[in-house]
C-alpha cells in the first residue's frame, strides 16, 4: 500500500513538473511577443535616445534570440531567480515573497470563512430540499454569486469602517491579530463569492449521495440517522466538496487583484497590475511562473487528499 502510494505521487509530481515546463515556455513566449518596448518604457519618451536605448536592451539581453533568451530565463528560474525589475532593479523573487505573506493570509482567512459558513448550510439545506432553509440558503448564495467583488467590498467599507469604524479601510496590520484585524473585510469580500460556489457543490453533493442506494440499505438495516449520515453520507459528500475547495483556494491566491485594489492591500494582485501597466516583463513573467506554481501544487494536494480519502481512488491505482 505505502508503495502504490508513493507511486502515485511521483507520477502526481513528474505531470506536475510537465505541465510547469509546458507553462513557462508559454509565459516566456506569449510575454515576449507583447507589443511595447521595454526599454523606453524605462527610459521614459524624452530619454528614449537610440543609444540609451541599445544600452538598456544590451544590459537585459533583449536583443538575443528567443531560445537564448528561454534558456537562460529557464536556467535561472530553476534556481528561483527570475532577473531583476526593470523599472526598480529590486530582485524579481525578493519582490514577489515581500508581497506572498498578504495575499496567503486573504486567501486562508477567506477560505476559512467560506468553509465554516458555506459548508453547514449546504448541508441544511441538502437535507431539508425543498425547505424554506434550502430556499434562503439557495436565494443568498445567488446573491452572493452575482453581486461584484468590488461593490461588495466597497460596501462592506462604507459600512463597517467609514459609517461604524469597526474596522480599518485600508492596509494589512502588523502581527496577528492586528492582520487579522485589517483582513477581516477583504477576506469576508473575497469569501462572498466562493461561499455561493461551495454551498451549491455542498447541497447538491449531499442530496445526491443521501439518494445512493447504499444509504437506503443502511438505513434498511435499522442504523440510527447520525451512524448513517457520519459513515456514509458526510463522507462521500466531503468529496466534491474537498475539490472545489481546493480550486477556491488556489482562486484566492491568484485571482484577488480586485479586491486587493479596493482595500490598498500590497499582494501579489496589485504587484501584477502595476507591472503590467509598466510593461516590467521580468516581474510579470516570474508573477505568471509563481501563480501556476500555487495553482498546481494546491491541484496536488487535493488529488493526494482525494487519493487519501477515496478507496475507490486507491483500488483503480492498482489495477492500472
Amino acid at each position: 500500500m505505502l508503495f502504490r502510494s508513493v507511486a502515485y505521487t511521483l507520477r502526481r509530481v513528474a505531470a506536475m513538473a510537465a505541465t510547469l515546463a509546458v507553462l513557462s515556455v508559454l509565459i516566456f513566449g506569449l510575454l515576449a511577443m507583447t507589443p511595447g518596448d521595454p526599454a523606453i518604457t524605462l527610459l521614459g519618451p524624452k530619454n528614449a535616445t537610440p543609444e540609451a536605448i541599445a544600452e538598456i536592451r544590451e544590459r537585459y539581453g533583449l536583443d538575443d534570440p528567443f531560445v537564448v533568451q528561454y534558456a537562460r530565463w529557464g536556467r535561472n528560474a530553476l534556481h528561483l531567480d527570475f532577473g531583476e525589475s526593470i523599472r526598480s532593479g529590486d530582485s524579481v523573487t525578493s519582490l514577489i515573497s515581500d508581497r506572498v505573506g498578504v495575499t496567503a493570509w486573504l486567501a486562508v482567512y477567506a477560505l476559512l470563512i467560506t468553509v465554516l459558513v458555506a459548508v453547514p448550510l449546504g448541508l441544511a439545506a441538502g437535507v431539508r430540499k425543498g425547505s424554506p432553509v434550502d430556499r434562503a440558503s439557495t436565494a443568498v448564495g445567488l446573491v452572493a454569486f452575482s453581486a461584484p467583488t468590488f461593490a461588495v467590498g466597497f460596501l462592506l467599507l462604507y459600512v463597517f469602517a467609514v459609517q461604524l469604524g469597526w474596522f480599518p479601510s485600508f492596509g494589512s496590520g502588523d502581527g496577528f491579530f492586528d492582520t487579522l484585524h485589517h483582513m477581516t473585510l477583504p477576506a469576508v469580500t473575497l469569501a462572498a463569492a466562493q461561499m455561493a460556489v461551495l454551498l451549491r457543490q455542498t447541497r447538491a453533493s449531499t442530496m445526491d449521495v443521501a439518494e445512493r442506494d447504499y444509504v437506503t440499505f443502511a438505513r434498511s438495516r435499522s442504523l440510527g440517522p447520525r451512524r448513517v449520515w457520519q459513515r456514509y453520507v458526510l463522507r462521500n459528500a466531503a468529496l466534491p466538496v474537498l475539490t472545489s475547495a481546493g480550486l477556491l483556494l488556489a482562486y484566492g491566491l491568484t485571482g484577488a487583484v480586485l479586491v486587493e485594489n479596493v482595500f490598498a492591500l500590497q499582494g501579489l494582485g496589485t504587484l501584477l497590475v502595476t507591472s503590467v501597466s509598466q510593461l516590467d516583463l521580468p516581474v510579470v513573467q516570474g508573477l505568471a511562473m509563481f501563480t501556476a506554481f500555487l495553482v498546481l501544487t494546491v491541484n496536488l494536494l487535493v488529488d493526494l487528499l482525494y487519493y487519501a480519502a477515496d478507496p475507490r481512488l486507491r483500488r483503480a491505482a492498482v489495477t492500472a
